[in-house]
């Protein structure tokens, strides 16, 4: 017997052919989406057997021999890799601690500006670096910190001290990423929050201002638990890129002198596969990477799920 009120599983599948049919024009704009994702991301999937194999490129990925869990031996086996991903988790928890917040509390602070020519200025003062490539945002910063002509090291030397090669120290190097990362992405970061800002119903604020809050508290009592839903979303991506380093940055930016506090994952795959063309040794690195990555981002959708109400799913 069918209960009252619910729908037979046959006449919704009716419902939703007639809801695509009605609004085919709309669906068939997911036509190019999907065919971008199908064939630069799915079916590229199929190279990921190159880590199982003996991988030679005149035979091919079907006709190179299996090689079993060879590689991800060699990966666990290779202190090389162990001090990439050192690195690699030791940069992105940095960038966690302080990239993250940063654009949250610039849309805090922009939220509140009352001048809007102002406010636009600011913004489209930080949205500027987003749009700089790497290369051409990382020749800058070098330049800039260069130790005999760059600004920060002509003030450094004008108060009497000795110029320091920021770029070449293992001291500076990783708080230097973190510093030029928030500084080119903090403007585009809060594209996101200041969208979430302007959701906000006002007459929240209207009833916190009655109730005697100031500012400050508007902030922690009303502000933040509105946008908050926005906040998990993008910490759990946060999270999940944890393993996956800006390889752009590092690549444009490092040099031998900082390999030993600057190679990441991604550089040192590159390093391996491109220019040492050990194309099997390299996807299993990769492989392990991407796994890390999913563990990441279902852990912490499943810890956000179980502390609130807000995730991804």
């Amino acid at each position: 017997m069918i209960a009252v009120g619910r729908e037979k599983p046959s006449g919704r599948l009716k419902t939703n052919l007639m809801e695509y049919k009605k609004n085919w024009p709309i669906f068939l704009m997911l036509v190019p989406g999907l065919v971008y994702f199908i064939v630069f991301h799915y079916i590229p999937l199929y190279g990921v057997t190159i880590a199982f194999k003996d991988y030679k490129l005149l035979e091919g990925i079907l006709g190179s021999d299996w090689a079993g869990l060879k590689y991800f031996k060699m990966t666990f086996a290779s202190n090389d890799f162990w001090n990439s991903f050192k690195n690699t988790m030791i940069i992105s928890a940095m960038k966690l601690v302080f990239s993250f917040p940063a654009p949250i509390i610039l849309a805090l602070m922009l939220n509140e500006v009352r001048n809007l020519r102002f406010k636009k200025v600011v913004q489209t003062i930080s949205y500027l670096p987003h749009f700089l490539s790497w290369v051409v945002f990382g020749g800058v910063i070098i330049s800039f910190l260069s130790p005999s002509t760059g600004f920060v090291n002509l003030i450094i030397k004008a108060l009497g001290f000795e110029p320091i090669y920021f770029v070449a120290d293992n001291n500076w190097f990783r708080p230097i990423l973190v510093i030029t990362s928030i500084w080119k992405e903090i403007g585009w970061g809060t594209i996101v929050y200041l969208a979430a800002l302007n959701g906000v119903d006002m007459q929240l604020y209207d009833a916190a201002t009655v109730d005697g809050a100031g500012k400050w508290k508007q902030m922690w009592v009303v502000t933040l638990p509105s946008i908050m839903p926005a906040i998990v979303i993008m910490f759990i991506f946060q999270v999940g890129s944890i393993v996956n380093d800006d390889f752009d940055q590092i690549f444009n930016m490092y040099n031998p002198a900082v390999y030993k506090t600057g190679e990441v994952i991604s550089t040192y795959i590159y390093k391996i596969g491109i220019e040492g063309m050990q194309y099997s040794l390299s996807t299993a690195i990769g492989l392990f990477k991407n796994v890390i990555a999913l563990i990441l981002i279902v852990g912490t959708n499943y810890l956000c799920r179980a502390f609130d109400e807000y995730a991804l799913w």
